[in-house]
């Protein structure tokens, strides 16, 4: 079942005195955060909708000010907090996955169809994001790159061709 709020930001400092809160992005891209006219916070299991008030990116960050935070002391309170996004308000370019989707797939060659295990989860540190898969031997990581993964189908897994040596103790 594909979750209807997805991830989009960390609140990681205030700026300003008048409530704007610096967010770290957890989308593609800054602009696409700083796109969104609504966001929402998490409380227990419920998920209150905020209207953004006005948004702008800076270097590689996102300064918004949100409805019900007007003031410093207010945004401080929210520092670490995670912000959340309805999965219809973030485009996705065609071909292309939401993270949440795609985490606890099966992983499985593509040539014999060994499953290696199921993906743990997704990291992006830099140039392209790195598969962190949970395999019976331990963790194992590879490059998101069309030359390992050859095709995501969200029914089947996430195919690949690994490279000699990169599963060797399976």
């Amino acid at each position: 079942m594909k979750v209807q709020y997805l991830e989009c930001a960390k609140i990681i400092n205030t700026h300003g005195t008048k409530g704007a809160i610096k967010l770290e992005n957890r989308c593609d891209t800054p602009k696409i955060l700083s796109s969104l006219r609504r966001i929402y916070l998490k409380n227990g299991t419920e998920y209150e909708e905020r209207q953004v008030r006005c948004a702008s990116v800076f270097k590689e960050f996102v300064i918004m000010e949100i409805e019900g935070i007007s003031d410093m002391d207010t945004a401080m309170l929210h520092k670490n907090r995670l912000l959340y996004a309805k999965r219809e308000d973030i485009p996705l370019a065609k071909g292309s996955f939401f993270i949440a989707d795609l985490e606890g797939l099966l992983v499985i060659d593509n040539d014999n169809g060994k499953v290696y295990g199921k993906l743990k989860e997704v990291l992006n540190r830099g140039a392209s994001d790195i598969y962190v898969i949970d395999t019976p031997t331990g963790e194992k990581m590879i490059p998101a790159v069309k030359e390992f993964v050859r095709e995501i189908d969200l029914e089947k897994g996430i195919f690949i061709s690994p490279i000699d040596g990169m599963f060797d103790d399976e």
